[in-house]
């Protein structure tokens, strides 16, 4: 069960899911996202094989941006139900964690992947997928983010 859902599952129809865990990690008031050419994203992505949720965090950060992190408390989840223009019926599971950027320790591997600071106020004009517009404020709004 997730603590919020987007959009509506069509009856009859087969939606592709994909399980994936990402990390909220706020700093002075900005957030830890990569810039793509779509958008912003949170660090973190599809879980593969029989990752935990923590290590798919700490291989998609590293792959994403370079970066190591550490994986704090789980905060929440959220999935949507959509038509995606290259998966058709897409059915995303979103698992999010609170965590801390550390040091970088490589290049990315994702060339199209930018890491940046995302002012907290820019989240939503900025950011491209809402059911992590939604995450970042359920955190911020929970006092789990106190403004460090």
């Amino acid at each position: 069960m997730t603590d919020k859902t987007f959009g509506s599952k069509i009856d009859g129809i087969t939606y592709m899911e994909r399980k994936g865990a990402y990390l909220i990690a706020v700093c002075n008031d900005k957030l830890a996202t990569v810039r793509t050419p779509k958008g912003y994203f949170l660090l973190g992505g599809g879980i593969e094989g029989n990752e935990t949720h923590i290590e798919c965090i700490r291989r998609e950060c590293l792959e994403e941006s370079g970066y190591a992190v550490t994986v704090g408390q789980y905060i929440c989840s959220a999935d949507t139900y959509k038509l995606h223009y290259r998966f058709g019926y897409f059915h995303p599971i979103q698992y999010y964690y609170q965590g801390e950027i550390l040091d970088k320790i490589a290049e990315p591997i994702e060339v199209d992947h930018v890491f940046e600071w995302l002012p907290l106020e820019d989240i939503d004009s900025k950011m491209y997928v809402e059911q992590q517009i939604w995450a970042v404020k359920y955190y911020i709004k929970n006092h789990l983010y106190h403004g460090k």
